[in-house]
């Protein structure tokens, strides 16, 4: 193993990937299975470069020609000698012509070198001044607009002219002439600040209670549950009434885990079918973007027909509540033997192609985080496919399934106008999730959350199960609506709708396209990355608007239970814990990914999720 060259707390340059700029920063680690220095910038960035990107300070230090230091004396006595030679002897000075070369090579290296570190630091001020105008209140010169980078390329020209001129005349050879050429178009190149990503390394920081903590949430989710489906089969669901344990042998049904297998393939197979667009996702770590098939909504309208088919030859959809508890545990076994199987796999996968948080060479902590960040059979993506097929087109499945139920339990001809809300803001959401699906591509789940057990279990039993659960309740335990209130809750679902999807629309489209006319009236922070932090609009009036947006959806969903018993309103509890989580991990992965930006950012924007409260 090579030793390392650079020691922590070393200051040292490193080169900005992709560019030839190289700015001072500090070592803070060395991975010695990746051979990656951990290095941090003055700004607050950090990113893993190789040794061959890093150089000491003192090669910087720039050293005197010799052709410069000669006196005026020396070469004009020189040259006279040159002329009193003899045509037939060579002279001095053409003899010196190879080392002169080479002379005029080192400073027009020299050269090079200057005028990238020239722009390096225009640049740099120019981020600078922009920064002190937005927090003054003046108008920034960070909009798409923006001229300055031009005008500073054409201040360049000058003297990339003549080093043309100079090079015409020069004795090097073409090969170098490109080289040089290469090293301006990466010059240009920088100009346009490209975003970088960081290479994966070994997680040191572990998340939700690092290994003790995701041992115990194996076993607590699916408990959590089992628990919850049991209350609500209880005529009084109350928290100290406790449910009785059910026979382990009334648990598990061959015939309902050979449905559930069916549904899963079912939707692999409209997954698979070669309908809607082909997009890119985000660059990975290593440059590389993954394709994806954007189709969701063509499969949730094929599901739809598939399931008319069903009612239309009487087939009994309220099968699914009465054998709601089997369905459970036929998809948390699934969602295990998956896991299993995703974390072999993940053992030969290449490093780049880990997740960075579930790469920190523990086991338990591997398995249930994910320790591959995008695992695919072929084209077939697992993650993505899990993320809005099964799970999300199963829970209207089963919120429809709740609707008939109710109805033939309690012979109504019609379904409560309770359990009408709750299925029209539940099947809103979920069309809007599969007509926005493109936007899940930037979510943390896409690009940094491997698939693991946490995922699995989640996209594949805790949504279906859990976020059903006021259907569920409705079905045993029914509640009269007014409709006054009904009006009410409606309207409460519409504001968080229109904060939720507005906001999601607003960062999908600045992420992808910041150039967009459409979103000239933004502004932001940029970044270290080439990415720019929104501070107007959603994102300038909280930090996390659509979290905001999606908890006020939450509570539309559990009032049309009534108040007589707190078990509809686990999901809003629950998820408001998630989204504070959440945005807690946000919060730490920006602040490591944007450095000082982020700070400004905070004390731009001070509250996290709820407006003058948090």
């Amino acid at each position: 193993m090579p030793s390392r060259k650079f020691a922590d707390g070393e200051v040292v340059m490193g080169r900005w990937p992709g560019s030839v700029l190289y700015y001072e920063v500090q070592v803070t680690s060395y991975d010695d299975v990746a051979h990656l220095y951990t290095v941090k910038y003055k700004d607050g960035t950090e990113l893993a470069l190789k040794e061959s990107d890093i150089r000491s300070q003192s090669s910087f230090k720039h050293r005197k020609s010799q052709s410069s230091s000669s006196s005026p004396s020396r070469r004009s006595s020189s040259r006279s000698r040159s002329r009193s030679r003899s045509p037939g002897r060579p002279g001095k000075g053409r003899r010196r012509s190879a080392s002169q070369s080479r002379e005029h090579k080192d400073d027009k290296k020299k050269t090079i070198q200057e005028t990238s570190l020239a722009l390096a630091v225009l640049v740099f001020f120019k981020l600078s001044e922009n920064n002190t105008k937005r927090y003054n209140g003046e108008p920034e010169s960070t909009e798409k607009n923006d001229t300055s980078c031009i005008i500073l390329e054409q201040k360049l020209k000058p003297d990339l002219e003549v080093k043309r001129v100079l090079e015409q005349y020069s004795l090097r050879s073409r090969k170098d002439d490109k080289k040089t050429e290469e090293i301006f178009s990466e010059k240009k190149t920088f100009l346009a600040i490209k975003p970088i990503e960081k290479v994966p390394s070994k997680t040191k920081e572990l998340e939700f209670g690092g290994r003790i903590g995701t041992f115990m949430m194996i076993f607590l989710l699916p408990a959590t549950v089992f628990y919850l489906l049991l209350m609500c089969k209880q005529d009084d669901p109350s928290l100290l009434n406790f449910p009785p344990l059910p026979a382990l042998e009334s648990l598990w049904e061959w015939r309902v885990f050979g449905v559930f297998l069916l549904w899963f393939f079912l939707q692999a197979v409209f997954y698979l079918l070669p309908i809607g667009k082909v997009v890119e996702g985000l660059p990975l770590s290593n440059g590389k973007k993954l394709q994806y098939r954007i189709n969701g909504l063509y499969a949730f309208i094929l599901t739809a027909a598939v399931i008319g088919a069903l009612l239309y030859f009487q087939f009994e959809l309220h099968y699914l509540y009465d054998h709601f508890m089997q369905f459970a545990v036929s998809a948390a076994a699934f969602s295990l033997a998956l896991s299993i199987y995703l974390y072999v796999r993940s053992l030969k996968a290449p490093e780049e192609e880990l997740a960075p948080g579930g790469n920190s060479g523990y086991f338990i902590y591997d398995f249930f985080t994910g320790h591959e960040l995008n695992p695919r059979i072929g084209s077939f993506d697992l993650k993505y496919f899990c993320e809005l097929r099964p799970g999300l087109i199963g829970w209207v499945v089963i919120n429809l399934a709740m609707l008939l139920a109710e109805m033939k339990i309690h012979n109504l001809s019609m379904p409560s106008l309770s359990m009408i809300l709750v299925n029209s803001f539940q099947f809103l959401y979920v069309v809007d999730a599969l007509w926005n699906e493109e936007a899940i591509l930037t979510t943390m789940d896409i690009t940094h959350d491997g698939f693991g057990f946490m995922l699995a279990f989640g996209d594949l039993v805790w949504v279906p199960f859990v976020y059903s659960l006021q259907a569920f309740y409705l079905v045993g335990h029914p509640t009269t609506v007014t409709w006054p209130m009904a009006a009410v809750i409606t309207v409460l679902n519409c504001v968080g709708y229109y904060i939720f999807r507005s906001a999601n629309s607003q960062k999908n489209n600045f992420r992808r396209n910041p150039a967009d006319p459409k979103l000239a009236n933004l502004k932001f922070i940029p970044t270290a990355t080439g990415k720019g932090l929104l501070v107007t609009g959603w994102w300038g009036f909280v930090r996390h608007p659509n979290y905001l947006g999606d908890i006020i959806m939450a509570l539309a969903w559990s009032l049309p239970c009534g108040f007589n018993h707190i078990l509809p309103y686990f999901y809003v509890i629950y998820f408001i814990c998630l989204l504070v989580h959440r945005e807690a991990r946000d919060e730490h992965h920006c602040k490591q990914k944007y450095g000082l930006a982020w700070e400004r950012y905070c004390q731009r924007v001070p509250y996290r999720i709820f407006p003058y409260i948090y």
